[in-house]
């Protein structure tokens, strides 16, 4: 049996604030070709299929298609929620859904639930554990102590017995010692979601979600397929893959990647101003950094217009200075006053120069007018 690894897709979210829709649209149609040219029997979801817990209908339409493209080339689907999924949101309708070969976890109930499937070397059991915390383990064992999520994993593992005899995949979604991270992956403080490797050794395979950075840990068939896309700029060096497991009789297994060109890169761009103009147009998203000791007033304007239309962040890093600015930051408005905004906009639309007491003035003025307007 060959099966796909895919995980944290994060279907909606944004880059700072451009949406990510058309890029997610386009991986996902990359990942169906390869599954179908790979010819794989099922395609394994690691969890966070979603950005948030109540996804837009865009999104949730965008992986209806994914689906329902996988299903009608005979692939099935097994997935689990993760920590930016709604468990009953992916649980509904689960039990319908098995008719048309789509798995998905159930509410936890204390313990793993197991797809049983056959081929010509016999039993594959495919077990779905979604991400849990602490809380979520206690009222299934009120007698146990649980303290940390390596505790609350433990003891859904121990109360969820496999057949060592026969092969065994497991999904899950959570932080593994070791592996390595980035900025976009939420954390625990302290480290208390952390969880030792040794818990899964039963597991001819497992398929992990939560870290964005493709990698193995201690084995070759206990990995992290990462992330499709990158989302952060911590992610920029990233090769984005899918993994495809090739699943013989018990014990023999191989793994391989199979990369995902991306419809926009993330990527650095550093140098002096007249160099980066002098870079090709692209509609990537960059990362911009200025060296030169006198930044031209309009600079920052001047390359997001001509060069770098998507640039997501600005920098200035000579012998006097050294300074970061997010041009497109999701930053939250809700607490700003319309000063506050203009304020931000003339920052923006003069390369950082701040606006004087005059222009805040005519602003207020202009406001103020308008508003009396609105109230006529």
């Amino acid at each position: 049996m060959k099966l796909m690894h895919i995980s944290d897709l994060h279907i909606g979210k944004m880059f700072k604030n451009l949406s990510l829709l058309e890029d997610q649209r386009f991986i996902l149609e990359q990942i169906v070709r390869i599954a179908q040219d790979e010819r794989v029997d099922g395609v394994l979801i690691a969890g966070d299929v979603y950005q948030k817990s109540s996804p837009q209908a865009e999104a949730m339409g965008l992986f209806d298609d994914f689906v329902n493209r996988l299903c009608e080339s005979g692939i099935h689907v097994f997935m689990i929620s993760g920590n930016h999924d709604s468990e009953q949101r992916i649980a509904y309708f689960s039990r319908l859904i098995r008719r048309a070969g789509v798995y998905a976890n159930e509410c936890f109930d204390g313990t793993i639930q197991k797809v049983e499937l056959t081929d010509i070397y016999g039993k594959i059991d495919i077990h779905l554990l979604p991400f849990i915390k602490p809380a979520n383990v206690r009222g299934f064992y009120p007698g146990e102590k649980i303290a940390s999520y390596q505790d609350a994993v433990a003891l859904a593992l121990e109360n969820s017995p496999i057949d060592s005899r026969e092969r065994n995949i497991l999904l899950c979604h959570q932080f593994i010692t070791g592996a390595e991270t980035s900025e976009s992956e939420e954390k625990t403080i302290g480290g208390l979601d952390n969880i030792d490797a040794s818990l899964f050794d039963a597991y001819d395979y497992v398929a992990l979600g939560h870290i964005h950075k493709p990698q193995r840990l201690r084995r070759d068939t206990l990995r992290y397929a990462g992330s499709p896309l990158k989302y952060s700029l911590s992610e920029a060096e990233h090769r984005k893959s899918v993994c495809i497991v090739d699943i013989r009789e018990k014990g023999d297994i191989t793994v391989k990647t199979c990369p995902l060109p991306p419809l926009h890169e993330v990527r650095r761009v550093a140098g002096l101003f007249d160099d980066v103009m002098a870079m090709p147009y692209s509609e990537d998203y960059v990362a911009v950094t200025l060296h030169d000791e006198t930044i031209p007033r309009d600079a920052q304007v001047d390359i997001r217009n001509t060069v770098f239309p998507h640039m997501i962040s600005f920098a200035v890093e000579n012998s006097k200075m050294k300074e970061t600015r997010d041009v497109l930051a999701t930053e939250t408005i809700e607490n700003k006053t319309p000063m506050d905004l203009f304020a931000d906009f003339f920052r923006l639309q003069n390369n950082e120069v701040e606006p004087t007491e005059k222009h805040m003035d005519v602003f207020e003025k202009a406001l103020k007018a308008a508003m009396e307007g609105d109230k006529a």
